[in-house]
């Protein structure tokens, strides 16, 4: 009887990063391989459990059951491995971040960043800061923080890791769009959101009145959720109950965000920092 084969680091490796990733693309940049590489290694996966793993949905890779199964298995071999090495070797960096990061763009954007992070750097003590840019970008000016992850509010600001469409949103129940005025929902005060929705809706010539603001995701579904107003929020935190609205409902298109990384001049002199920096952009940056 044939001895099956083993399951390599490299191929578990590449596998996790496409569950996380959702993408071959990204899985690539997380792994530091070329696509093509991760998609030979998820494939000598695949031969080596005798089942198909991934399968291409319309947007993302997507886990068979198979590879469901095996994900917390892989993670578990790593997470060992990793473990095996900082204890043979000493942690290679230690300290403590401060990283500051909007709601919206912490639950759709950084678990792959911190797990991927605290699998190499285990000592490293992360304190993580939920609040909008315009109040993140002073902090980390202060040094208050060390990284943030922010909407860019001019144009030599921080290093761009992607850009972020705005869609309006409403519920489809009150048809909100359809009053006049049109009640809307905003960003807080001095945001670029806010400056590009009222630029766009006054552009149109459509009358308008400003019903709620909020710094917060939160208070813009419960706004659109409410039938109170129409709201904007970032593409990745669409929740499911919602109608995504355009020209169709009367209303003006709306721009993409540049989304940057941001450090504090003591934190150019951190190890730390320095591998959370490098890591988040290996993670988060796409091909332009």
């Amino acid at each position: 009887m044939s001895q099956s084969p083993d399951l390599q680091l490299d191929w578990l490796r590449a596998f996790v990063a496409v569950a996380d990733t959702g993408s071959l693309t990204a899985a690539a940049k997380q792994v530091y391989r070329s696509q093509s590489a991760v998609s030979m290694q998820l494939k000598k996966l695949e031969d080596a459990v005798g089942q198909s793993l991934m399968l291409r949905g319309p947007r993302h890779m997507l886990l068979t059951p198979a590879g469901t199964e095996l994900l917390s298995y892989a993670r578990r071999m790593l997470d060992i491995h990793a473990e095996a090495i900082t204890a043979l070797r000493g942690p290679e960096v230690t300290g403590r971040i401060s990283l500051g990061v909007p709601e919206d763009y912490a639950t759709a954007y950084l678990t792959p960043v911190l797990r991927t992070f605290l699998s190499r750097y285990s000592a490293v003590e992360i304190t993580l800061v939920c609040e909008q840019s315009t109040a993140l970008i002073p902090k980390v000016e202060r040094g208050e923080l060390d990284l943030a992850v922010v909407t860019r509010d001019r144009a030599d600001r921080g290093t761009l890791l992607f850009r972020e469409k705005l869609v309006w949103v409403g519920k489809e129940q009150y048809e909100a769009w359809r009053r006049n005025p049109l009640p809307i929902a905003v960003h807080e005060s001095g945001s670029r959101p806010r400056d590009a929705v009222l630029k766009a809706i006054s552009s149109q010539r459509r009358q308008y009145r400003i019903v709620y603001h909020s710094p917060n995701v939160a208070g813009q579904l419960a706004a659109a959720e409410s039938g109170m107003a129409v709201a904007v929020l970032t593409q990745c935190s669409l929740p499911a109950g919602l109608k995504v609205l355009d020209s169709r409902h009367g209303l003006p298109d709306l721009p993409e965000m540049e989304v940057v990384v941001i450090r504090s001049k003591q934190a150019k002199q951190s190890a730390a920092a320095g591998a959370m920096f490098d890591q988040l952009i290996r993670t988060l940056r796409r091909a332009e």
